[in-house]
């Protein structure tokens, strides 16, 4: 079976460590967990337009979008006006419903807030971090 192309979507200061426990998975041999990351690596650019021009590249690249809601997930971001969003997330989730991309959550805990992009929006919802529950999601959505 082909490896799916994934977006994966984080709060980079707070739930990365999420994002490279993924990576991890696709290179041991001894996991099941299998996808073409299609995520940035860190933009190094704090000009709005760059990053968002970057991060829309990436998921246009992407037929599935992960979004890891960590607790700062729904959390207003200082440049908010600037994004066009209330922060990254919301930015990156919009971008991948334009762009048809299926959406899973893992929330890490059930009490974190989804991203307001992600209400109403048909996304397959994981509790919890597992590797079993992630893979069922992506392959269900």
């Amino acid at each position: 079976m082909a490896k799916k192309k994934v977006f994966v979507s984080f709060d980079w200061d707070n739930d990365k460590r999420y994002k490279f426990i993924l990576e991890a998975w696709n290179a041991n041999s001894d996991f099941e967990f299998s996808f073409r990351d299609c995520s940035s690596d860190e933009i190094n650019s704090w000009n709005i337009s760059t990053v968002k021009a970057a991060l829309t590249r990436k998921i246009n690249t992407a037929t599935h979008t992960l979004v890891i809601v960590g607790k700062e997930a729904n959390k207003e971001h200082a440049d908010s006006d600037k994004i066009g969003y209330k922060n990254w997330l919301n930015f990156e989730i919009a971008k991948s419903k334009d762009n048809g991309n299926k959406l899973v959550a893992v929330k890490l805990s059930s009490e974190n807030e989804s991203p307001e992009k992600l209400l109403d929006s048909g996304v397959s919802l994981v509790i919890g971090f597992s590797e079993d529950k992630i893979i069922k999601a992506l392959n269900d959505a």
